[in-house]
């Protein structure tokens, strides 16, 4: 009960917040509902383990401090590296996953967040080229990043802390991305590390110069049974509460993830549900 007490605060607090956004938080009430009333969903270790794709973050302690969370919106100007267009219709696929969609099985949630990223599912490929099975998998694969042609080839000079130096993801990103979304650019699904920062001191910010499409963060007043999807600037666009099919993060990995964007623009939305 003081889990739906607190969401139902942050709704009369989003009173004069716009349609869409009060729209959506109604839709985290009603999607908690069974956790809210009782009902008990224990996460399951994965019945097939994530890919370590070659690209994958290695992750150092502390790489997660906190930020100053003042929230401050981007200018365009500022990640020119951003494939704008592709990035924009990587929100509106978000913001046009339906209820359904989102509270199936995870293993289909998941593939239409690949879709909503702009990415192939890709699983009989080598890590390195283009495999996307570790994608929303984890804590930290769980930005839809959408980098212009000419940054996807960037590496990590050591500027993202906490990640592999090199960091080379541009060979998967061109196999991987999903060519119908938006003109020209690709996407990755980035590591989170460092969003909790401001300006955002993450892969898709630092290494790529590029703003996000949206980010997944799970709920932590849903017992992390619950995910939002934010843009870039810590708006809310979608939420979704997947069935464990024994494929579901478990429940430390979804923890992890809304501790790297504690105190940032990204657990904004969340805090408030």
């Amino acid at each position: 009960m003081r889990v739906r007490a607190r969401i139902t605060r942050s709704l009369s607090r989003a009173s004069g917040a716009p349609s869409h956004t009060n729209h959506l938080r109604r839709r985290v009430l009603l999607s908690l509902g069974a956790y809210t009333f009782g009902g008990t969903l224990l996460s399951r270790a994965f019945a097939a383990p994530v890919v370590n794709t070659g690209q994958a973050c290695s992750v150092s302690a502390g790489a997660a401090a906190p930020g100053n969370g003042n929230g401050a919106p981007m200018a365009s100007s500022d990640y020119l590296g951003t494939a704008e267009a592709r990035r924009l219709a990587g929100m509106e696929r978000a913001k046009s996953l339906t209820k359904d969609q989102l509270s199936a099985p995870w293993t289909e949630v998941r593939r239409s967040l690949l879709w909503a990223a702009g990415l192939k599912d890709m699983t009989d490929v080598p890590p390195g080229l283009g495999n996307t099975s570790h994608c929303f998998n984890d804590f930290n694969h769980c930005d839809a990043t959408t980098m212009a042609d000419n940054s996807a080839f960037n590496e990590n000079d050591g500027s993202v802390k906490g990640i592999a130096l090199g960091n080379r993801l541009g060979k998967g990103i061109v196999a991987a991305s999903d060519t119908t979304m938006g003109a020209g650019g690709g996407s990755w699904c980035t590591c989170i590390l460092g969003a909790n920062y401001e300006p955002p001191r993450d892969v898709a910010h630092v290494q790529f110069n590029s703003k996000i499409a949206w980010k997944l963060v799970w709920i932590p007043s849903s017992n992390f049974t619950s995910f939002a999807l934010v843009d870039d600037d810590g708006s809310l666009l979608n939420v979704g509460t997947p069935a464990d099919d024994g494929y579901l993060p478990p429940v430390g990995e979804r923890r992890r993830n809304y501790e790297a964007v504690k105190g940032g623009r990204y657990s904004r939305e969340v805090d408030s549900m």
